[in-house]
């Protein structure tokens, strides 16, 4: 909303979970719905998101406005960063004309999230902007329940890796304790499954893709093949566990 005093707008991150639309928040769908419109995320590619799709189950699509953005872009600086301002001023078009907007972004607008980026933007643009953030259900929250693995125990650390950095890093943190989950290995699936081998980790070890769709998909990490897997596939290797109930209390 804006305010009629001040004439501050708002920007609202609102986390939509990773696809099945039953896993919105309450005050998720009510932010959606408060907003005066509800900006989504696409590739210039122009196919349909998950946010997108998720977004559709609790607001009519005159409301949605899709902005594009480099999503899939990594190695072109230049290209990403020309897409983050292109969104940026078209977000800043429509704060100016309705006051109050909202971002939906897959999982949580503050891991891992489109939704940093924009903010920032937003605020050299338009200083004064408020900008808030409704969480979302994570990844490895959906994966968790969906597979029956357990993030943590007791004093166990839980460490979040995105397999973009490399599998070196994932495999560092596999060294060490705790659960370890990797997001978005996809197109590193069988570096992947060499750094679990090497660990000892692969044998509790869970992936899962395309949660509450209906293509979804969810395996052990025995089964982990040389891909390629689509992209935002989740991995969940839980720490080694042999103490009991209450072992790592």
């Amino acid at each position: 909303m804006k305010d009629s005093r001040s004439g501050v707008s708002t920007l609202v991150g609102v986390g939509v979970g990773p696809g099945d639309p039953e896993l919105v928040t309450v005050k998720g769908v009510n932010a959606l719905r408060d907003a005066a419109v509800v900006v989504v995320p696409v590739m210039d590619t122009g196919e349909q998101g998950r946010a997108e799709a998720t977004v559709l189950h609790y607001v009519g699509a005159e409301k949605v406005v899709r902005v594009v953005f480099a999503l899939n872009e990594r190695t072109d600086r230049a290209r990403r960063e020309a897409a983050w301002d292109a969104a940026g001023a078209r977000v800043v078009e429509l704060l100016r004309t309705h006051g109050s907007v909202a971002f939906a972004t897959i999982g949580d607008p503050n891991v891992y999230s489109t939704f940093t980026y924009l903010a920032q933007t937003i605020g050299e643009l338009l200083p004064g902007t408020a900008v808030v953030t409704v969480p979302g259900i994570t990844a490895m929250q959906d994966l968790a329940a969906r597979s029956g693995a357990v993030l943590t125990e007791g004093t166990e650390p839980l460490t979040l890796v995105p397999v973009t950095a490399g599998a070196a890093v994932l495999k560092q943190a596999l060294e060490g304790p705790g659960t370890v989950v990797a997001y978005k290995f996809g197109r590193l699936a069988e570096e992947v499954a060499t750094a679990l081998r090497e660990t000892g980790r692969t044998e509790d070890a869970v992936w899962g893709s395309a949660l509450g769709l209906p293509q979804e998909s969810i395996r052990p990490a025995a089964e982990l093949t040389d891909g390629p897997l689509p992209y935002l596939s989740t991995l969940i290797a839980p720490a080694p566990r042999d103490g009991g109930r209450g072992g790592k209390l």
